[in-house]
This record gives C-alpha cells, structure tokens and sequence, in this order.
C-alpha cells in the first residue's frame, strides 16, 4: 500500500501533467494517455512517455512544458524519456471524446 505522502506526490505530478495540452488536439498529455509511466525518487522525477506521432511537430515544445510543469513541483530533478514501443493508440474512449 502506498502511503498518504506518496499519493500526495502522485496526485500533484499527474495534475502539472494534465495542464500541459497537445496543441493540435488540445487534450492534455494524460488525458491523451501519452504517459506510460512516472516513477518519483529521492533526487527527483522520471517520466516514460510517447508522442502521438515519432515526426509530432509539437515534440520539443511539449518536453519543454512537462518539464517545466514538473519542475514547479520541486521534487528534484526532472528526466523525460521518450519512447515508441509500444507505439501510442488512442482509446476507444479518447476517439469518442475527441469526435473520431
């Protein structure tokens, strides 16, 4: 079981993660279930995460705003890494939201 502290730190990581919005789609990273993982330890945050696309024309832009989005939360230092595999499929219930 988690302790209180940590769901804390979860709950605050994944709120600065759903302020940061794709801007083609205007759906937020989290939301758009772009975040594979988050693991938070003692000198800082790591995320594990794709982009719509491998050629998103959003890419920097979008490390740059979870970045500083995270870095705001003061728990260390911040490492994004991206990956493709698996590559990243919309939801069922993300295509109904987003009219597809």
């Amino acid at each position: 079981m988690k302790s209180a502290m940590a769901l804390s730190h979860n709950d605050k990581i994944i709120d600065a993660l759903k302020k940061v919005h794709d801007p083609e789609l205007r759906i937020d990273v989290w939301t758009l279930g772009l975040i594979y993982d988050v693991k938070v330890g003692e000198d800082g945050i790591d995320v594990l995460m794709t982009f719509t696309t491998p050629f998103c024309p959003y890419a920097e832009e979008l490390l740059a705003d979870i970045e500083k989005k995270l870095e705001d939360l003061e728990m260390g230092e911040v490492r994004v890494n991206i990956t493709f595999d698996p590559p990243w499929e919309p939801s069922p219930e993300l295509m109904a939201l987003i009219g597809l």
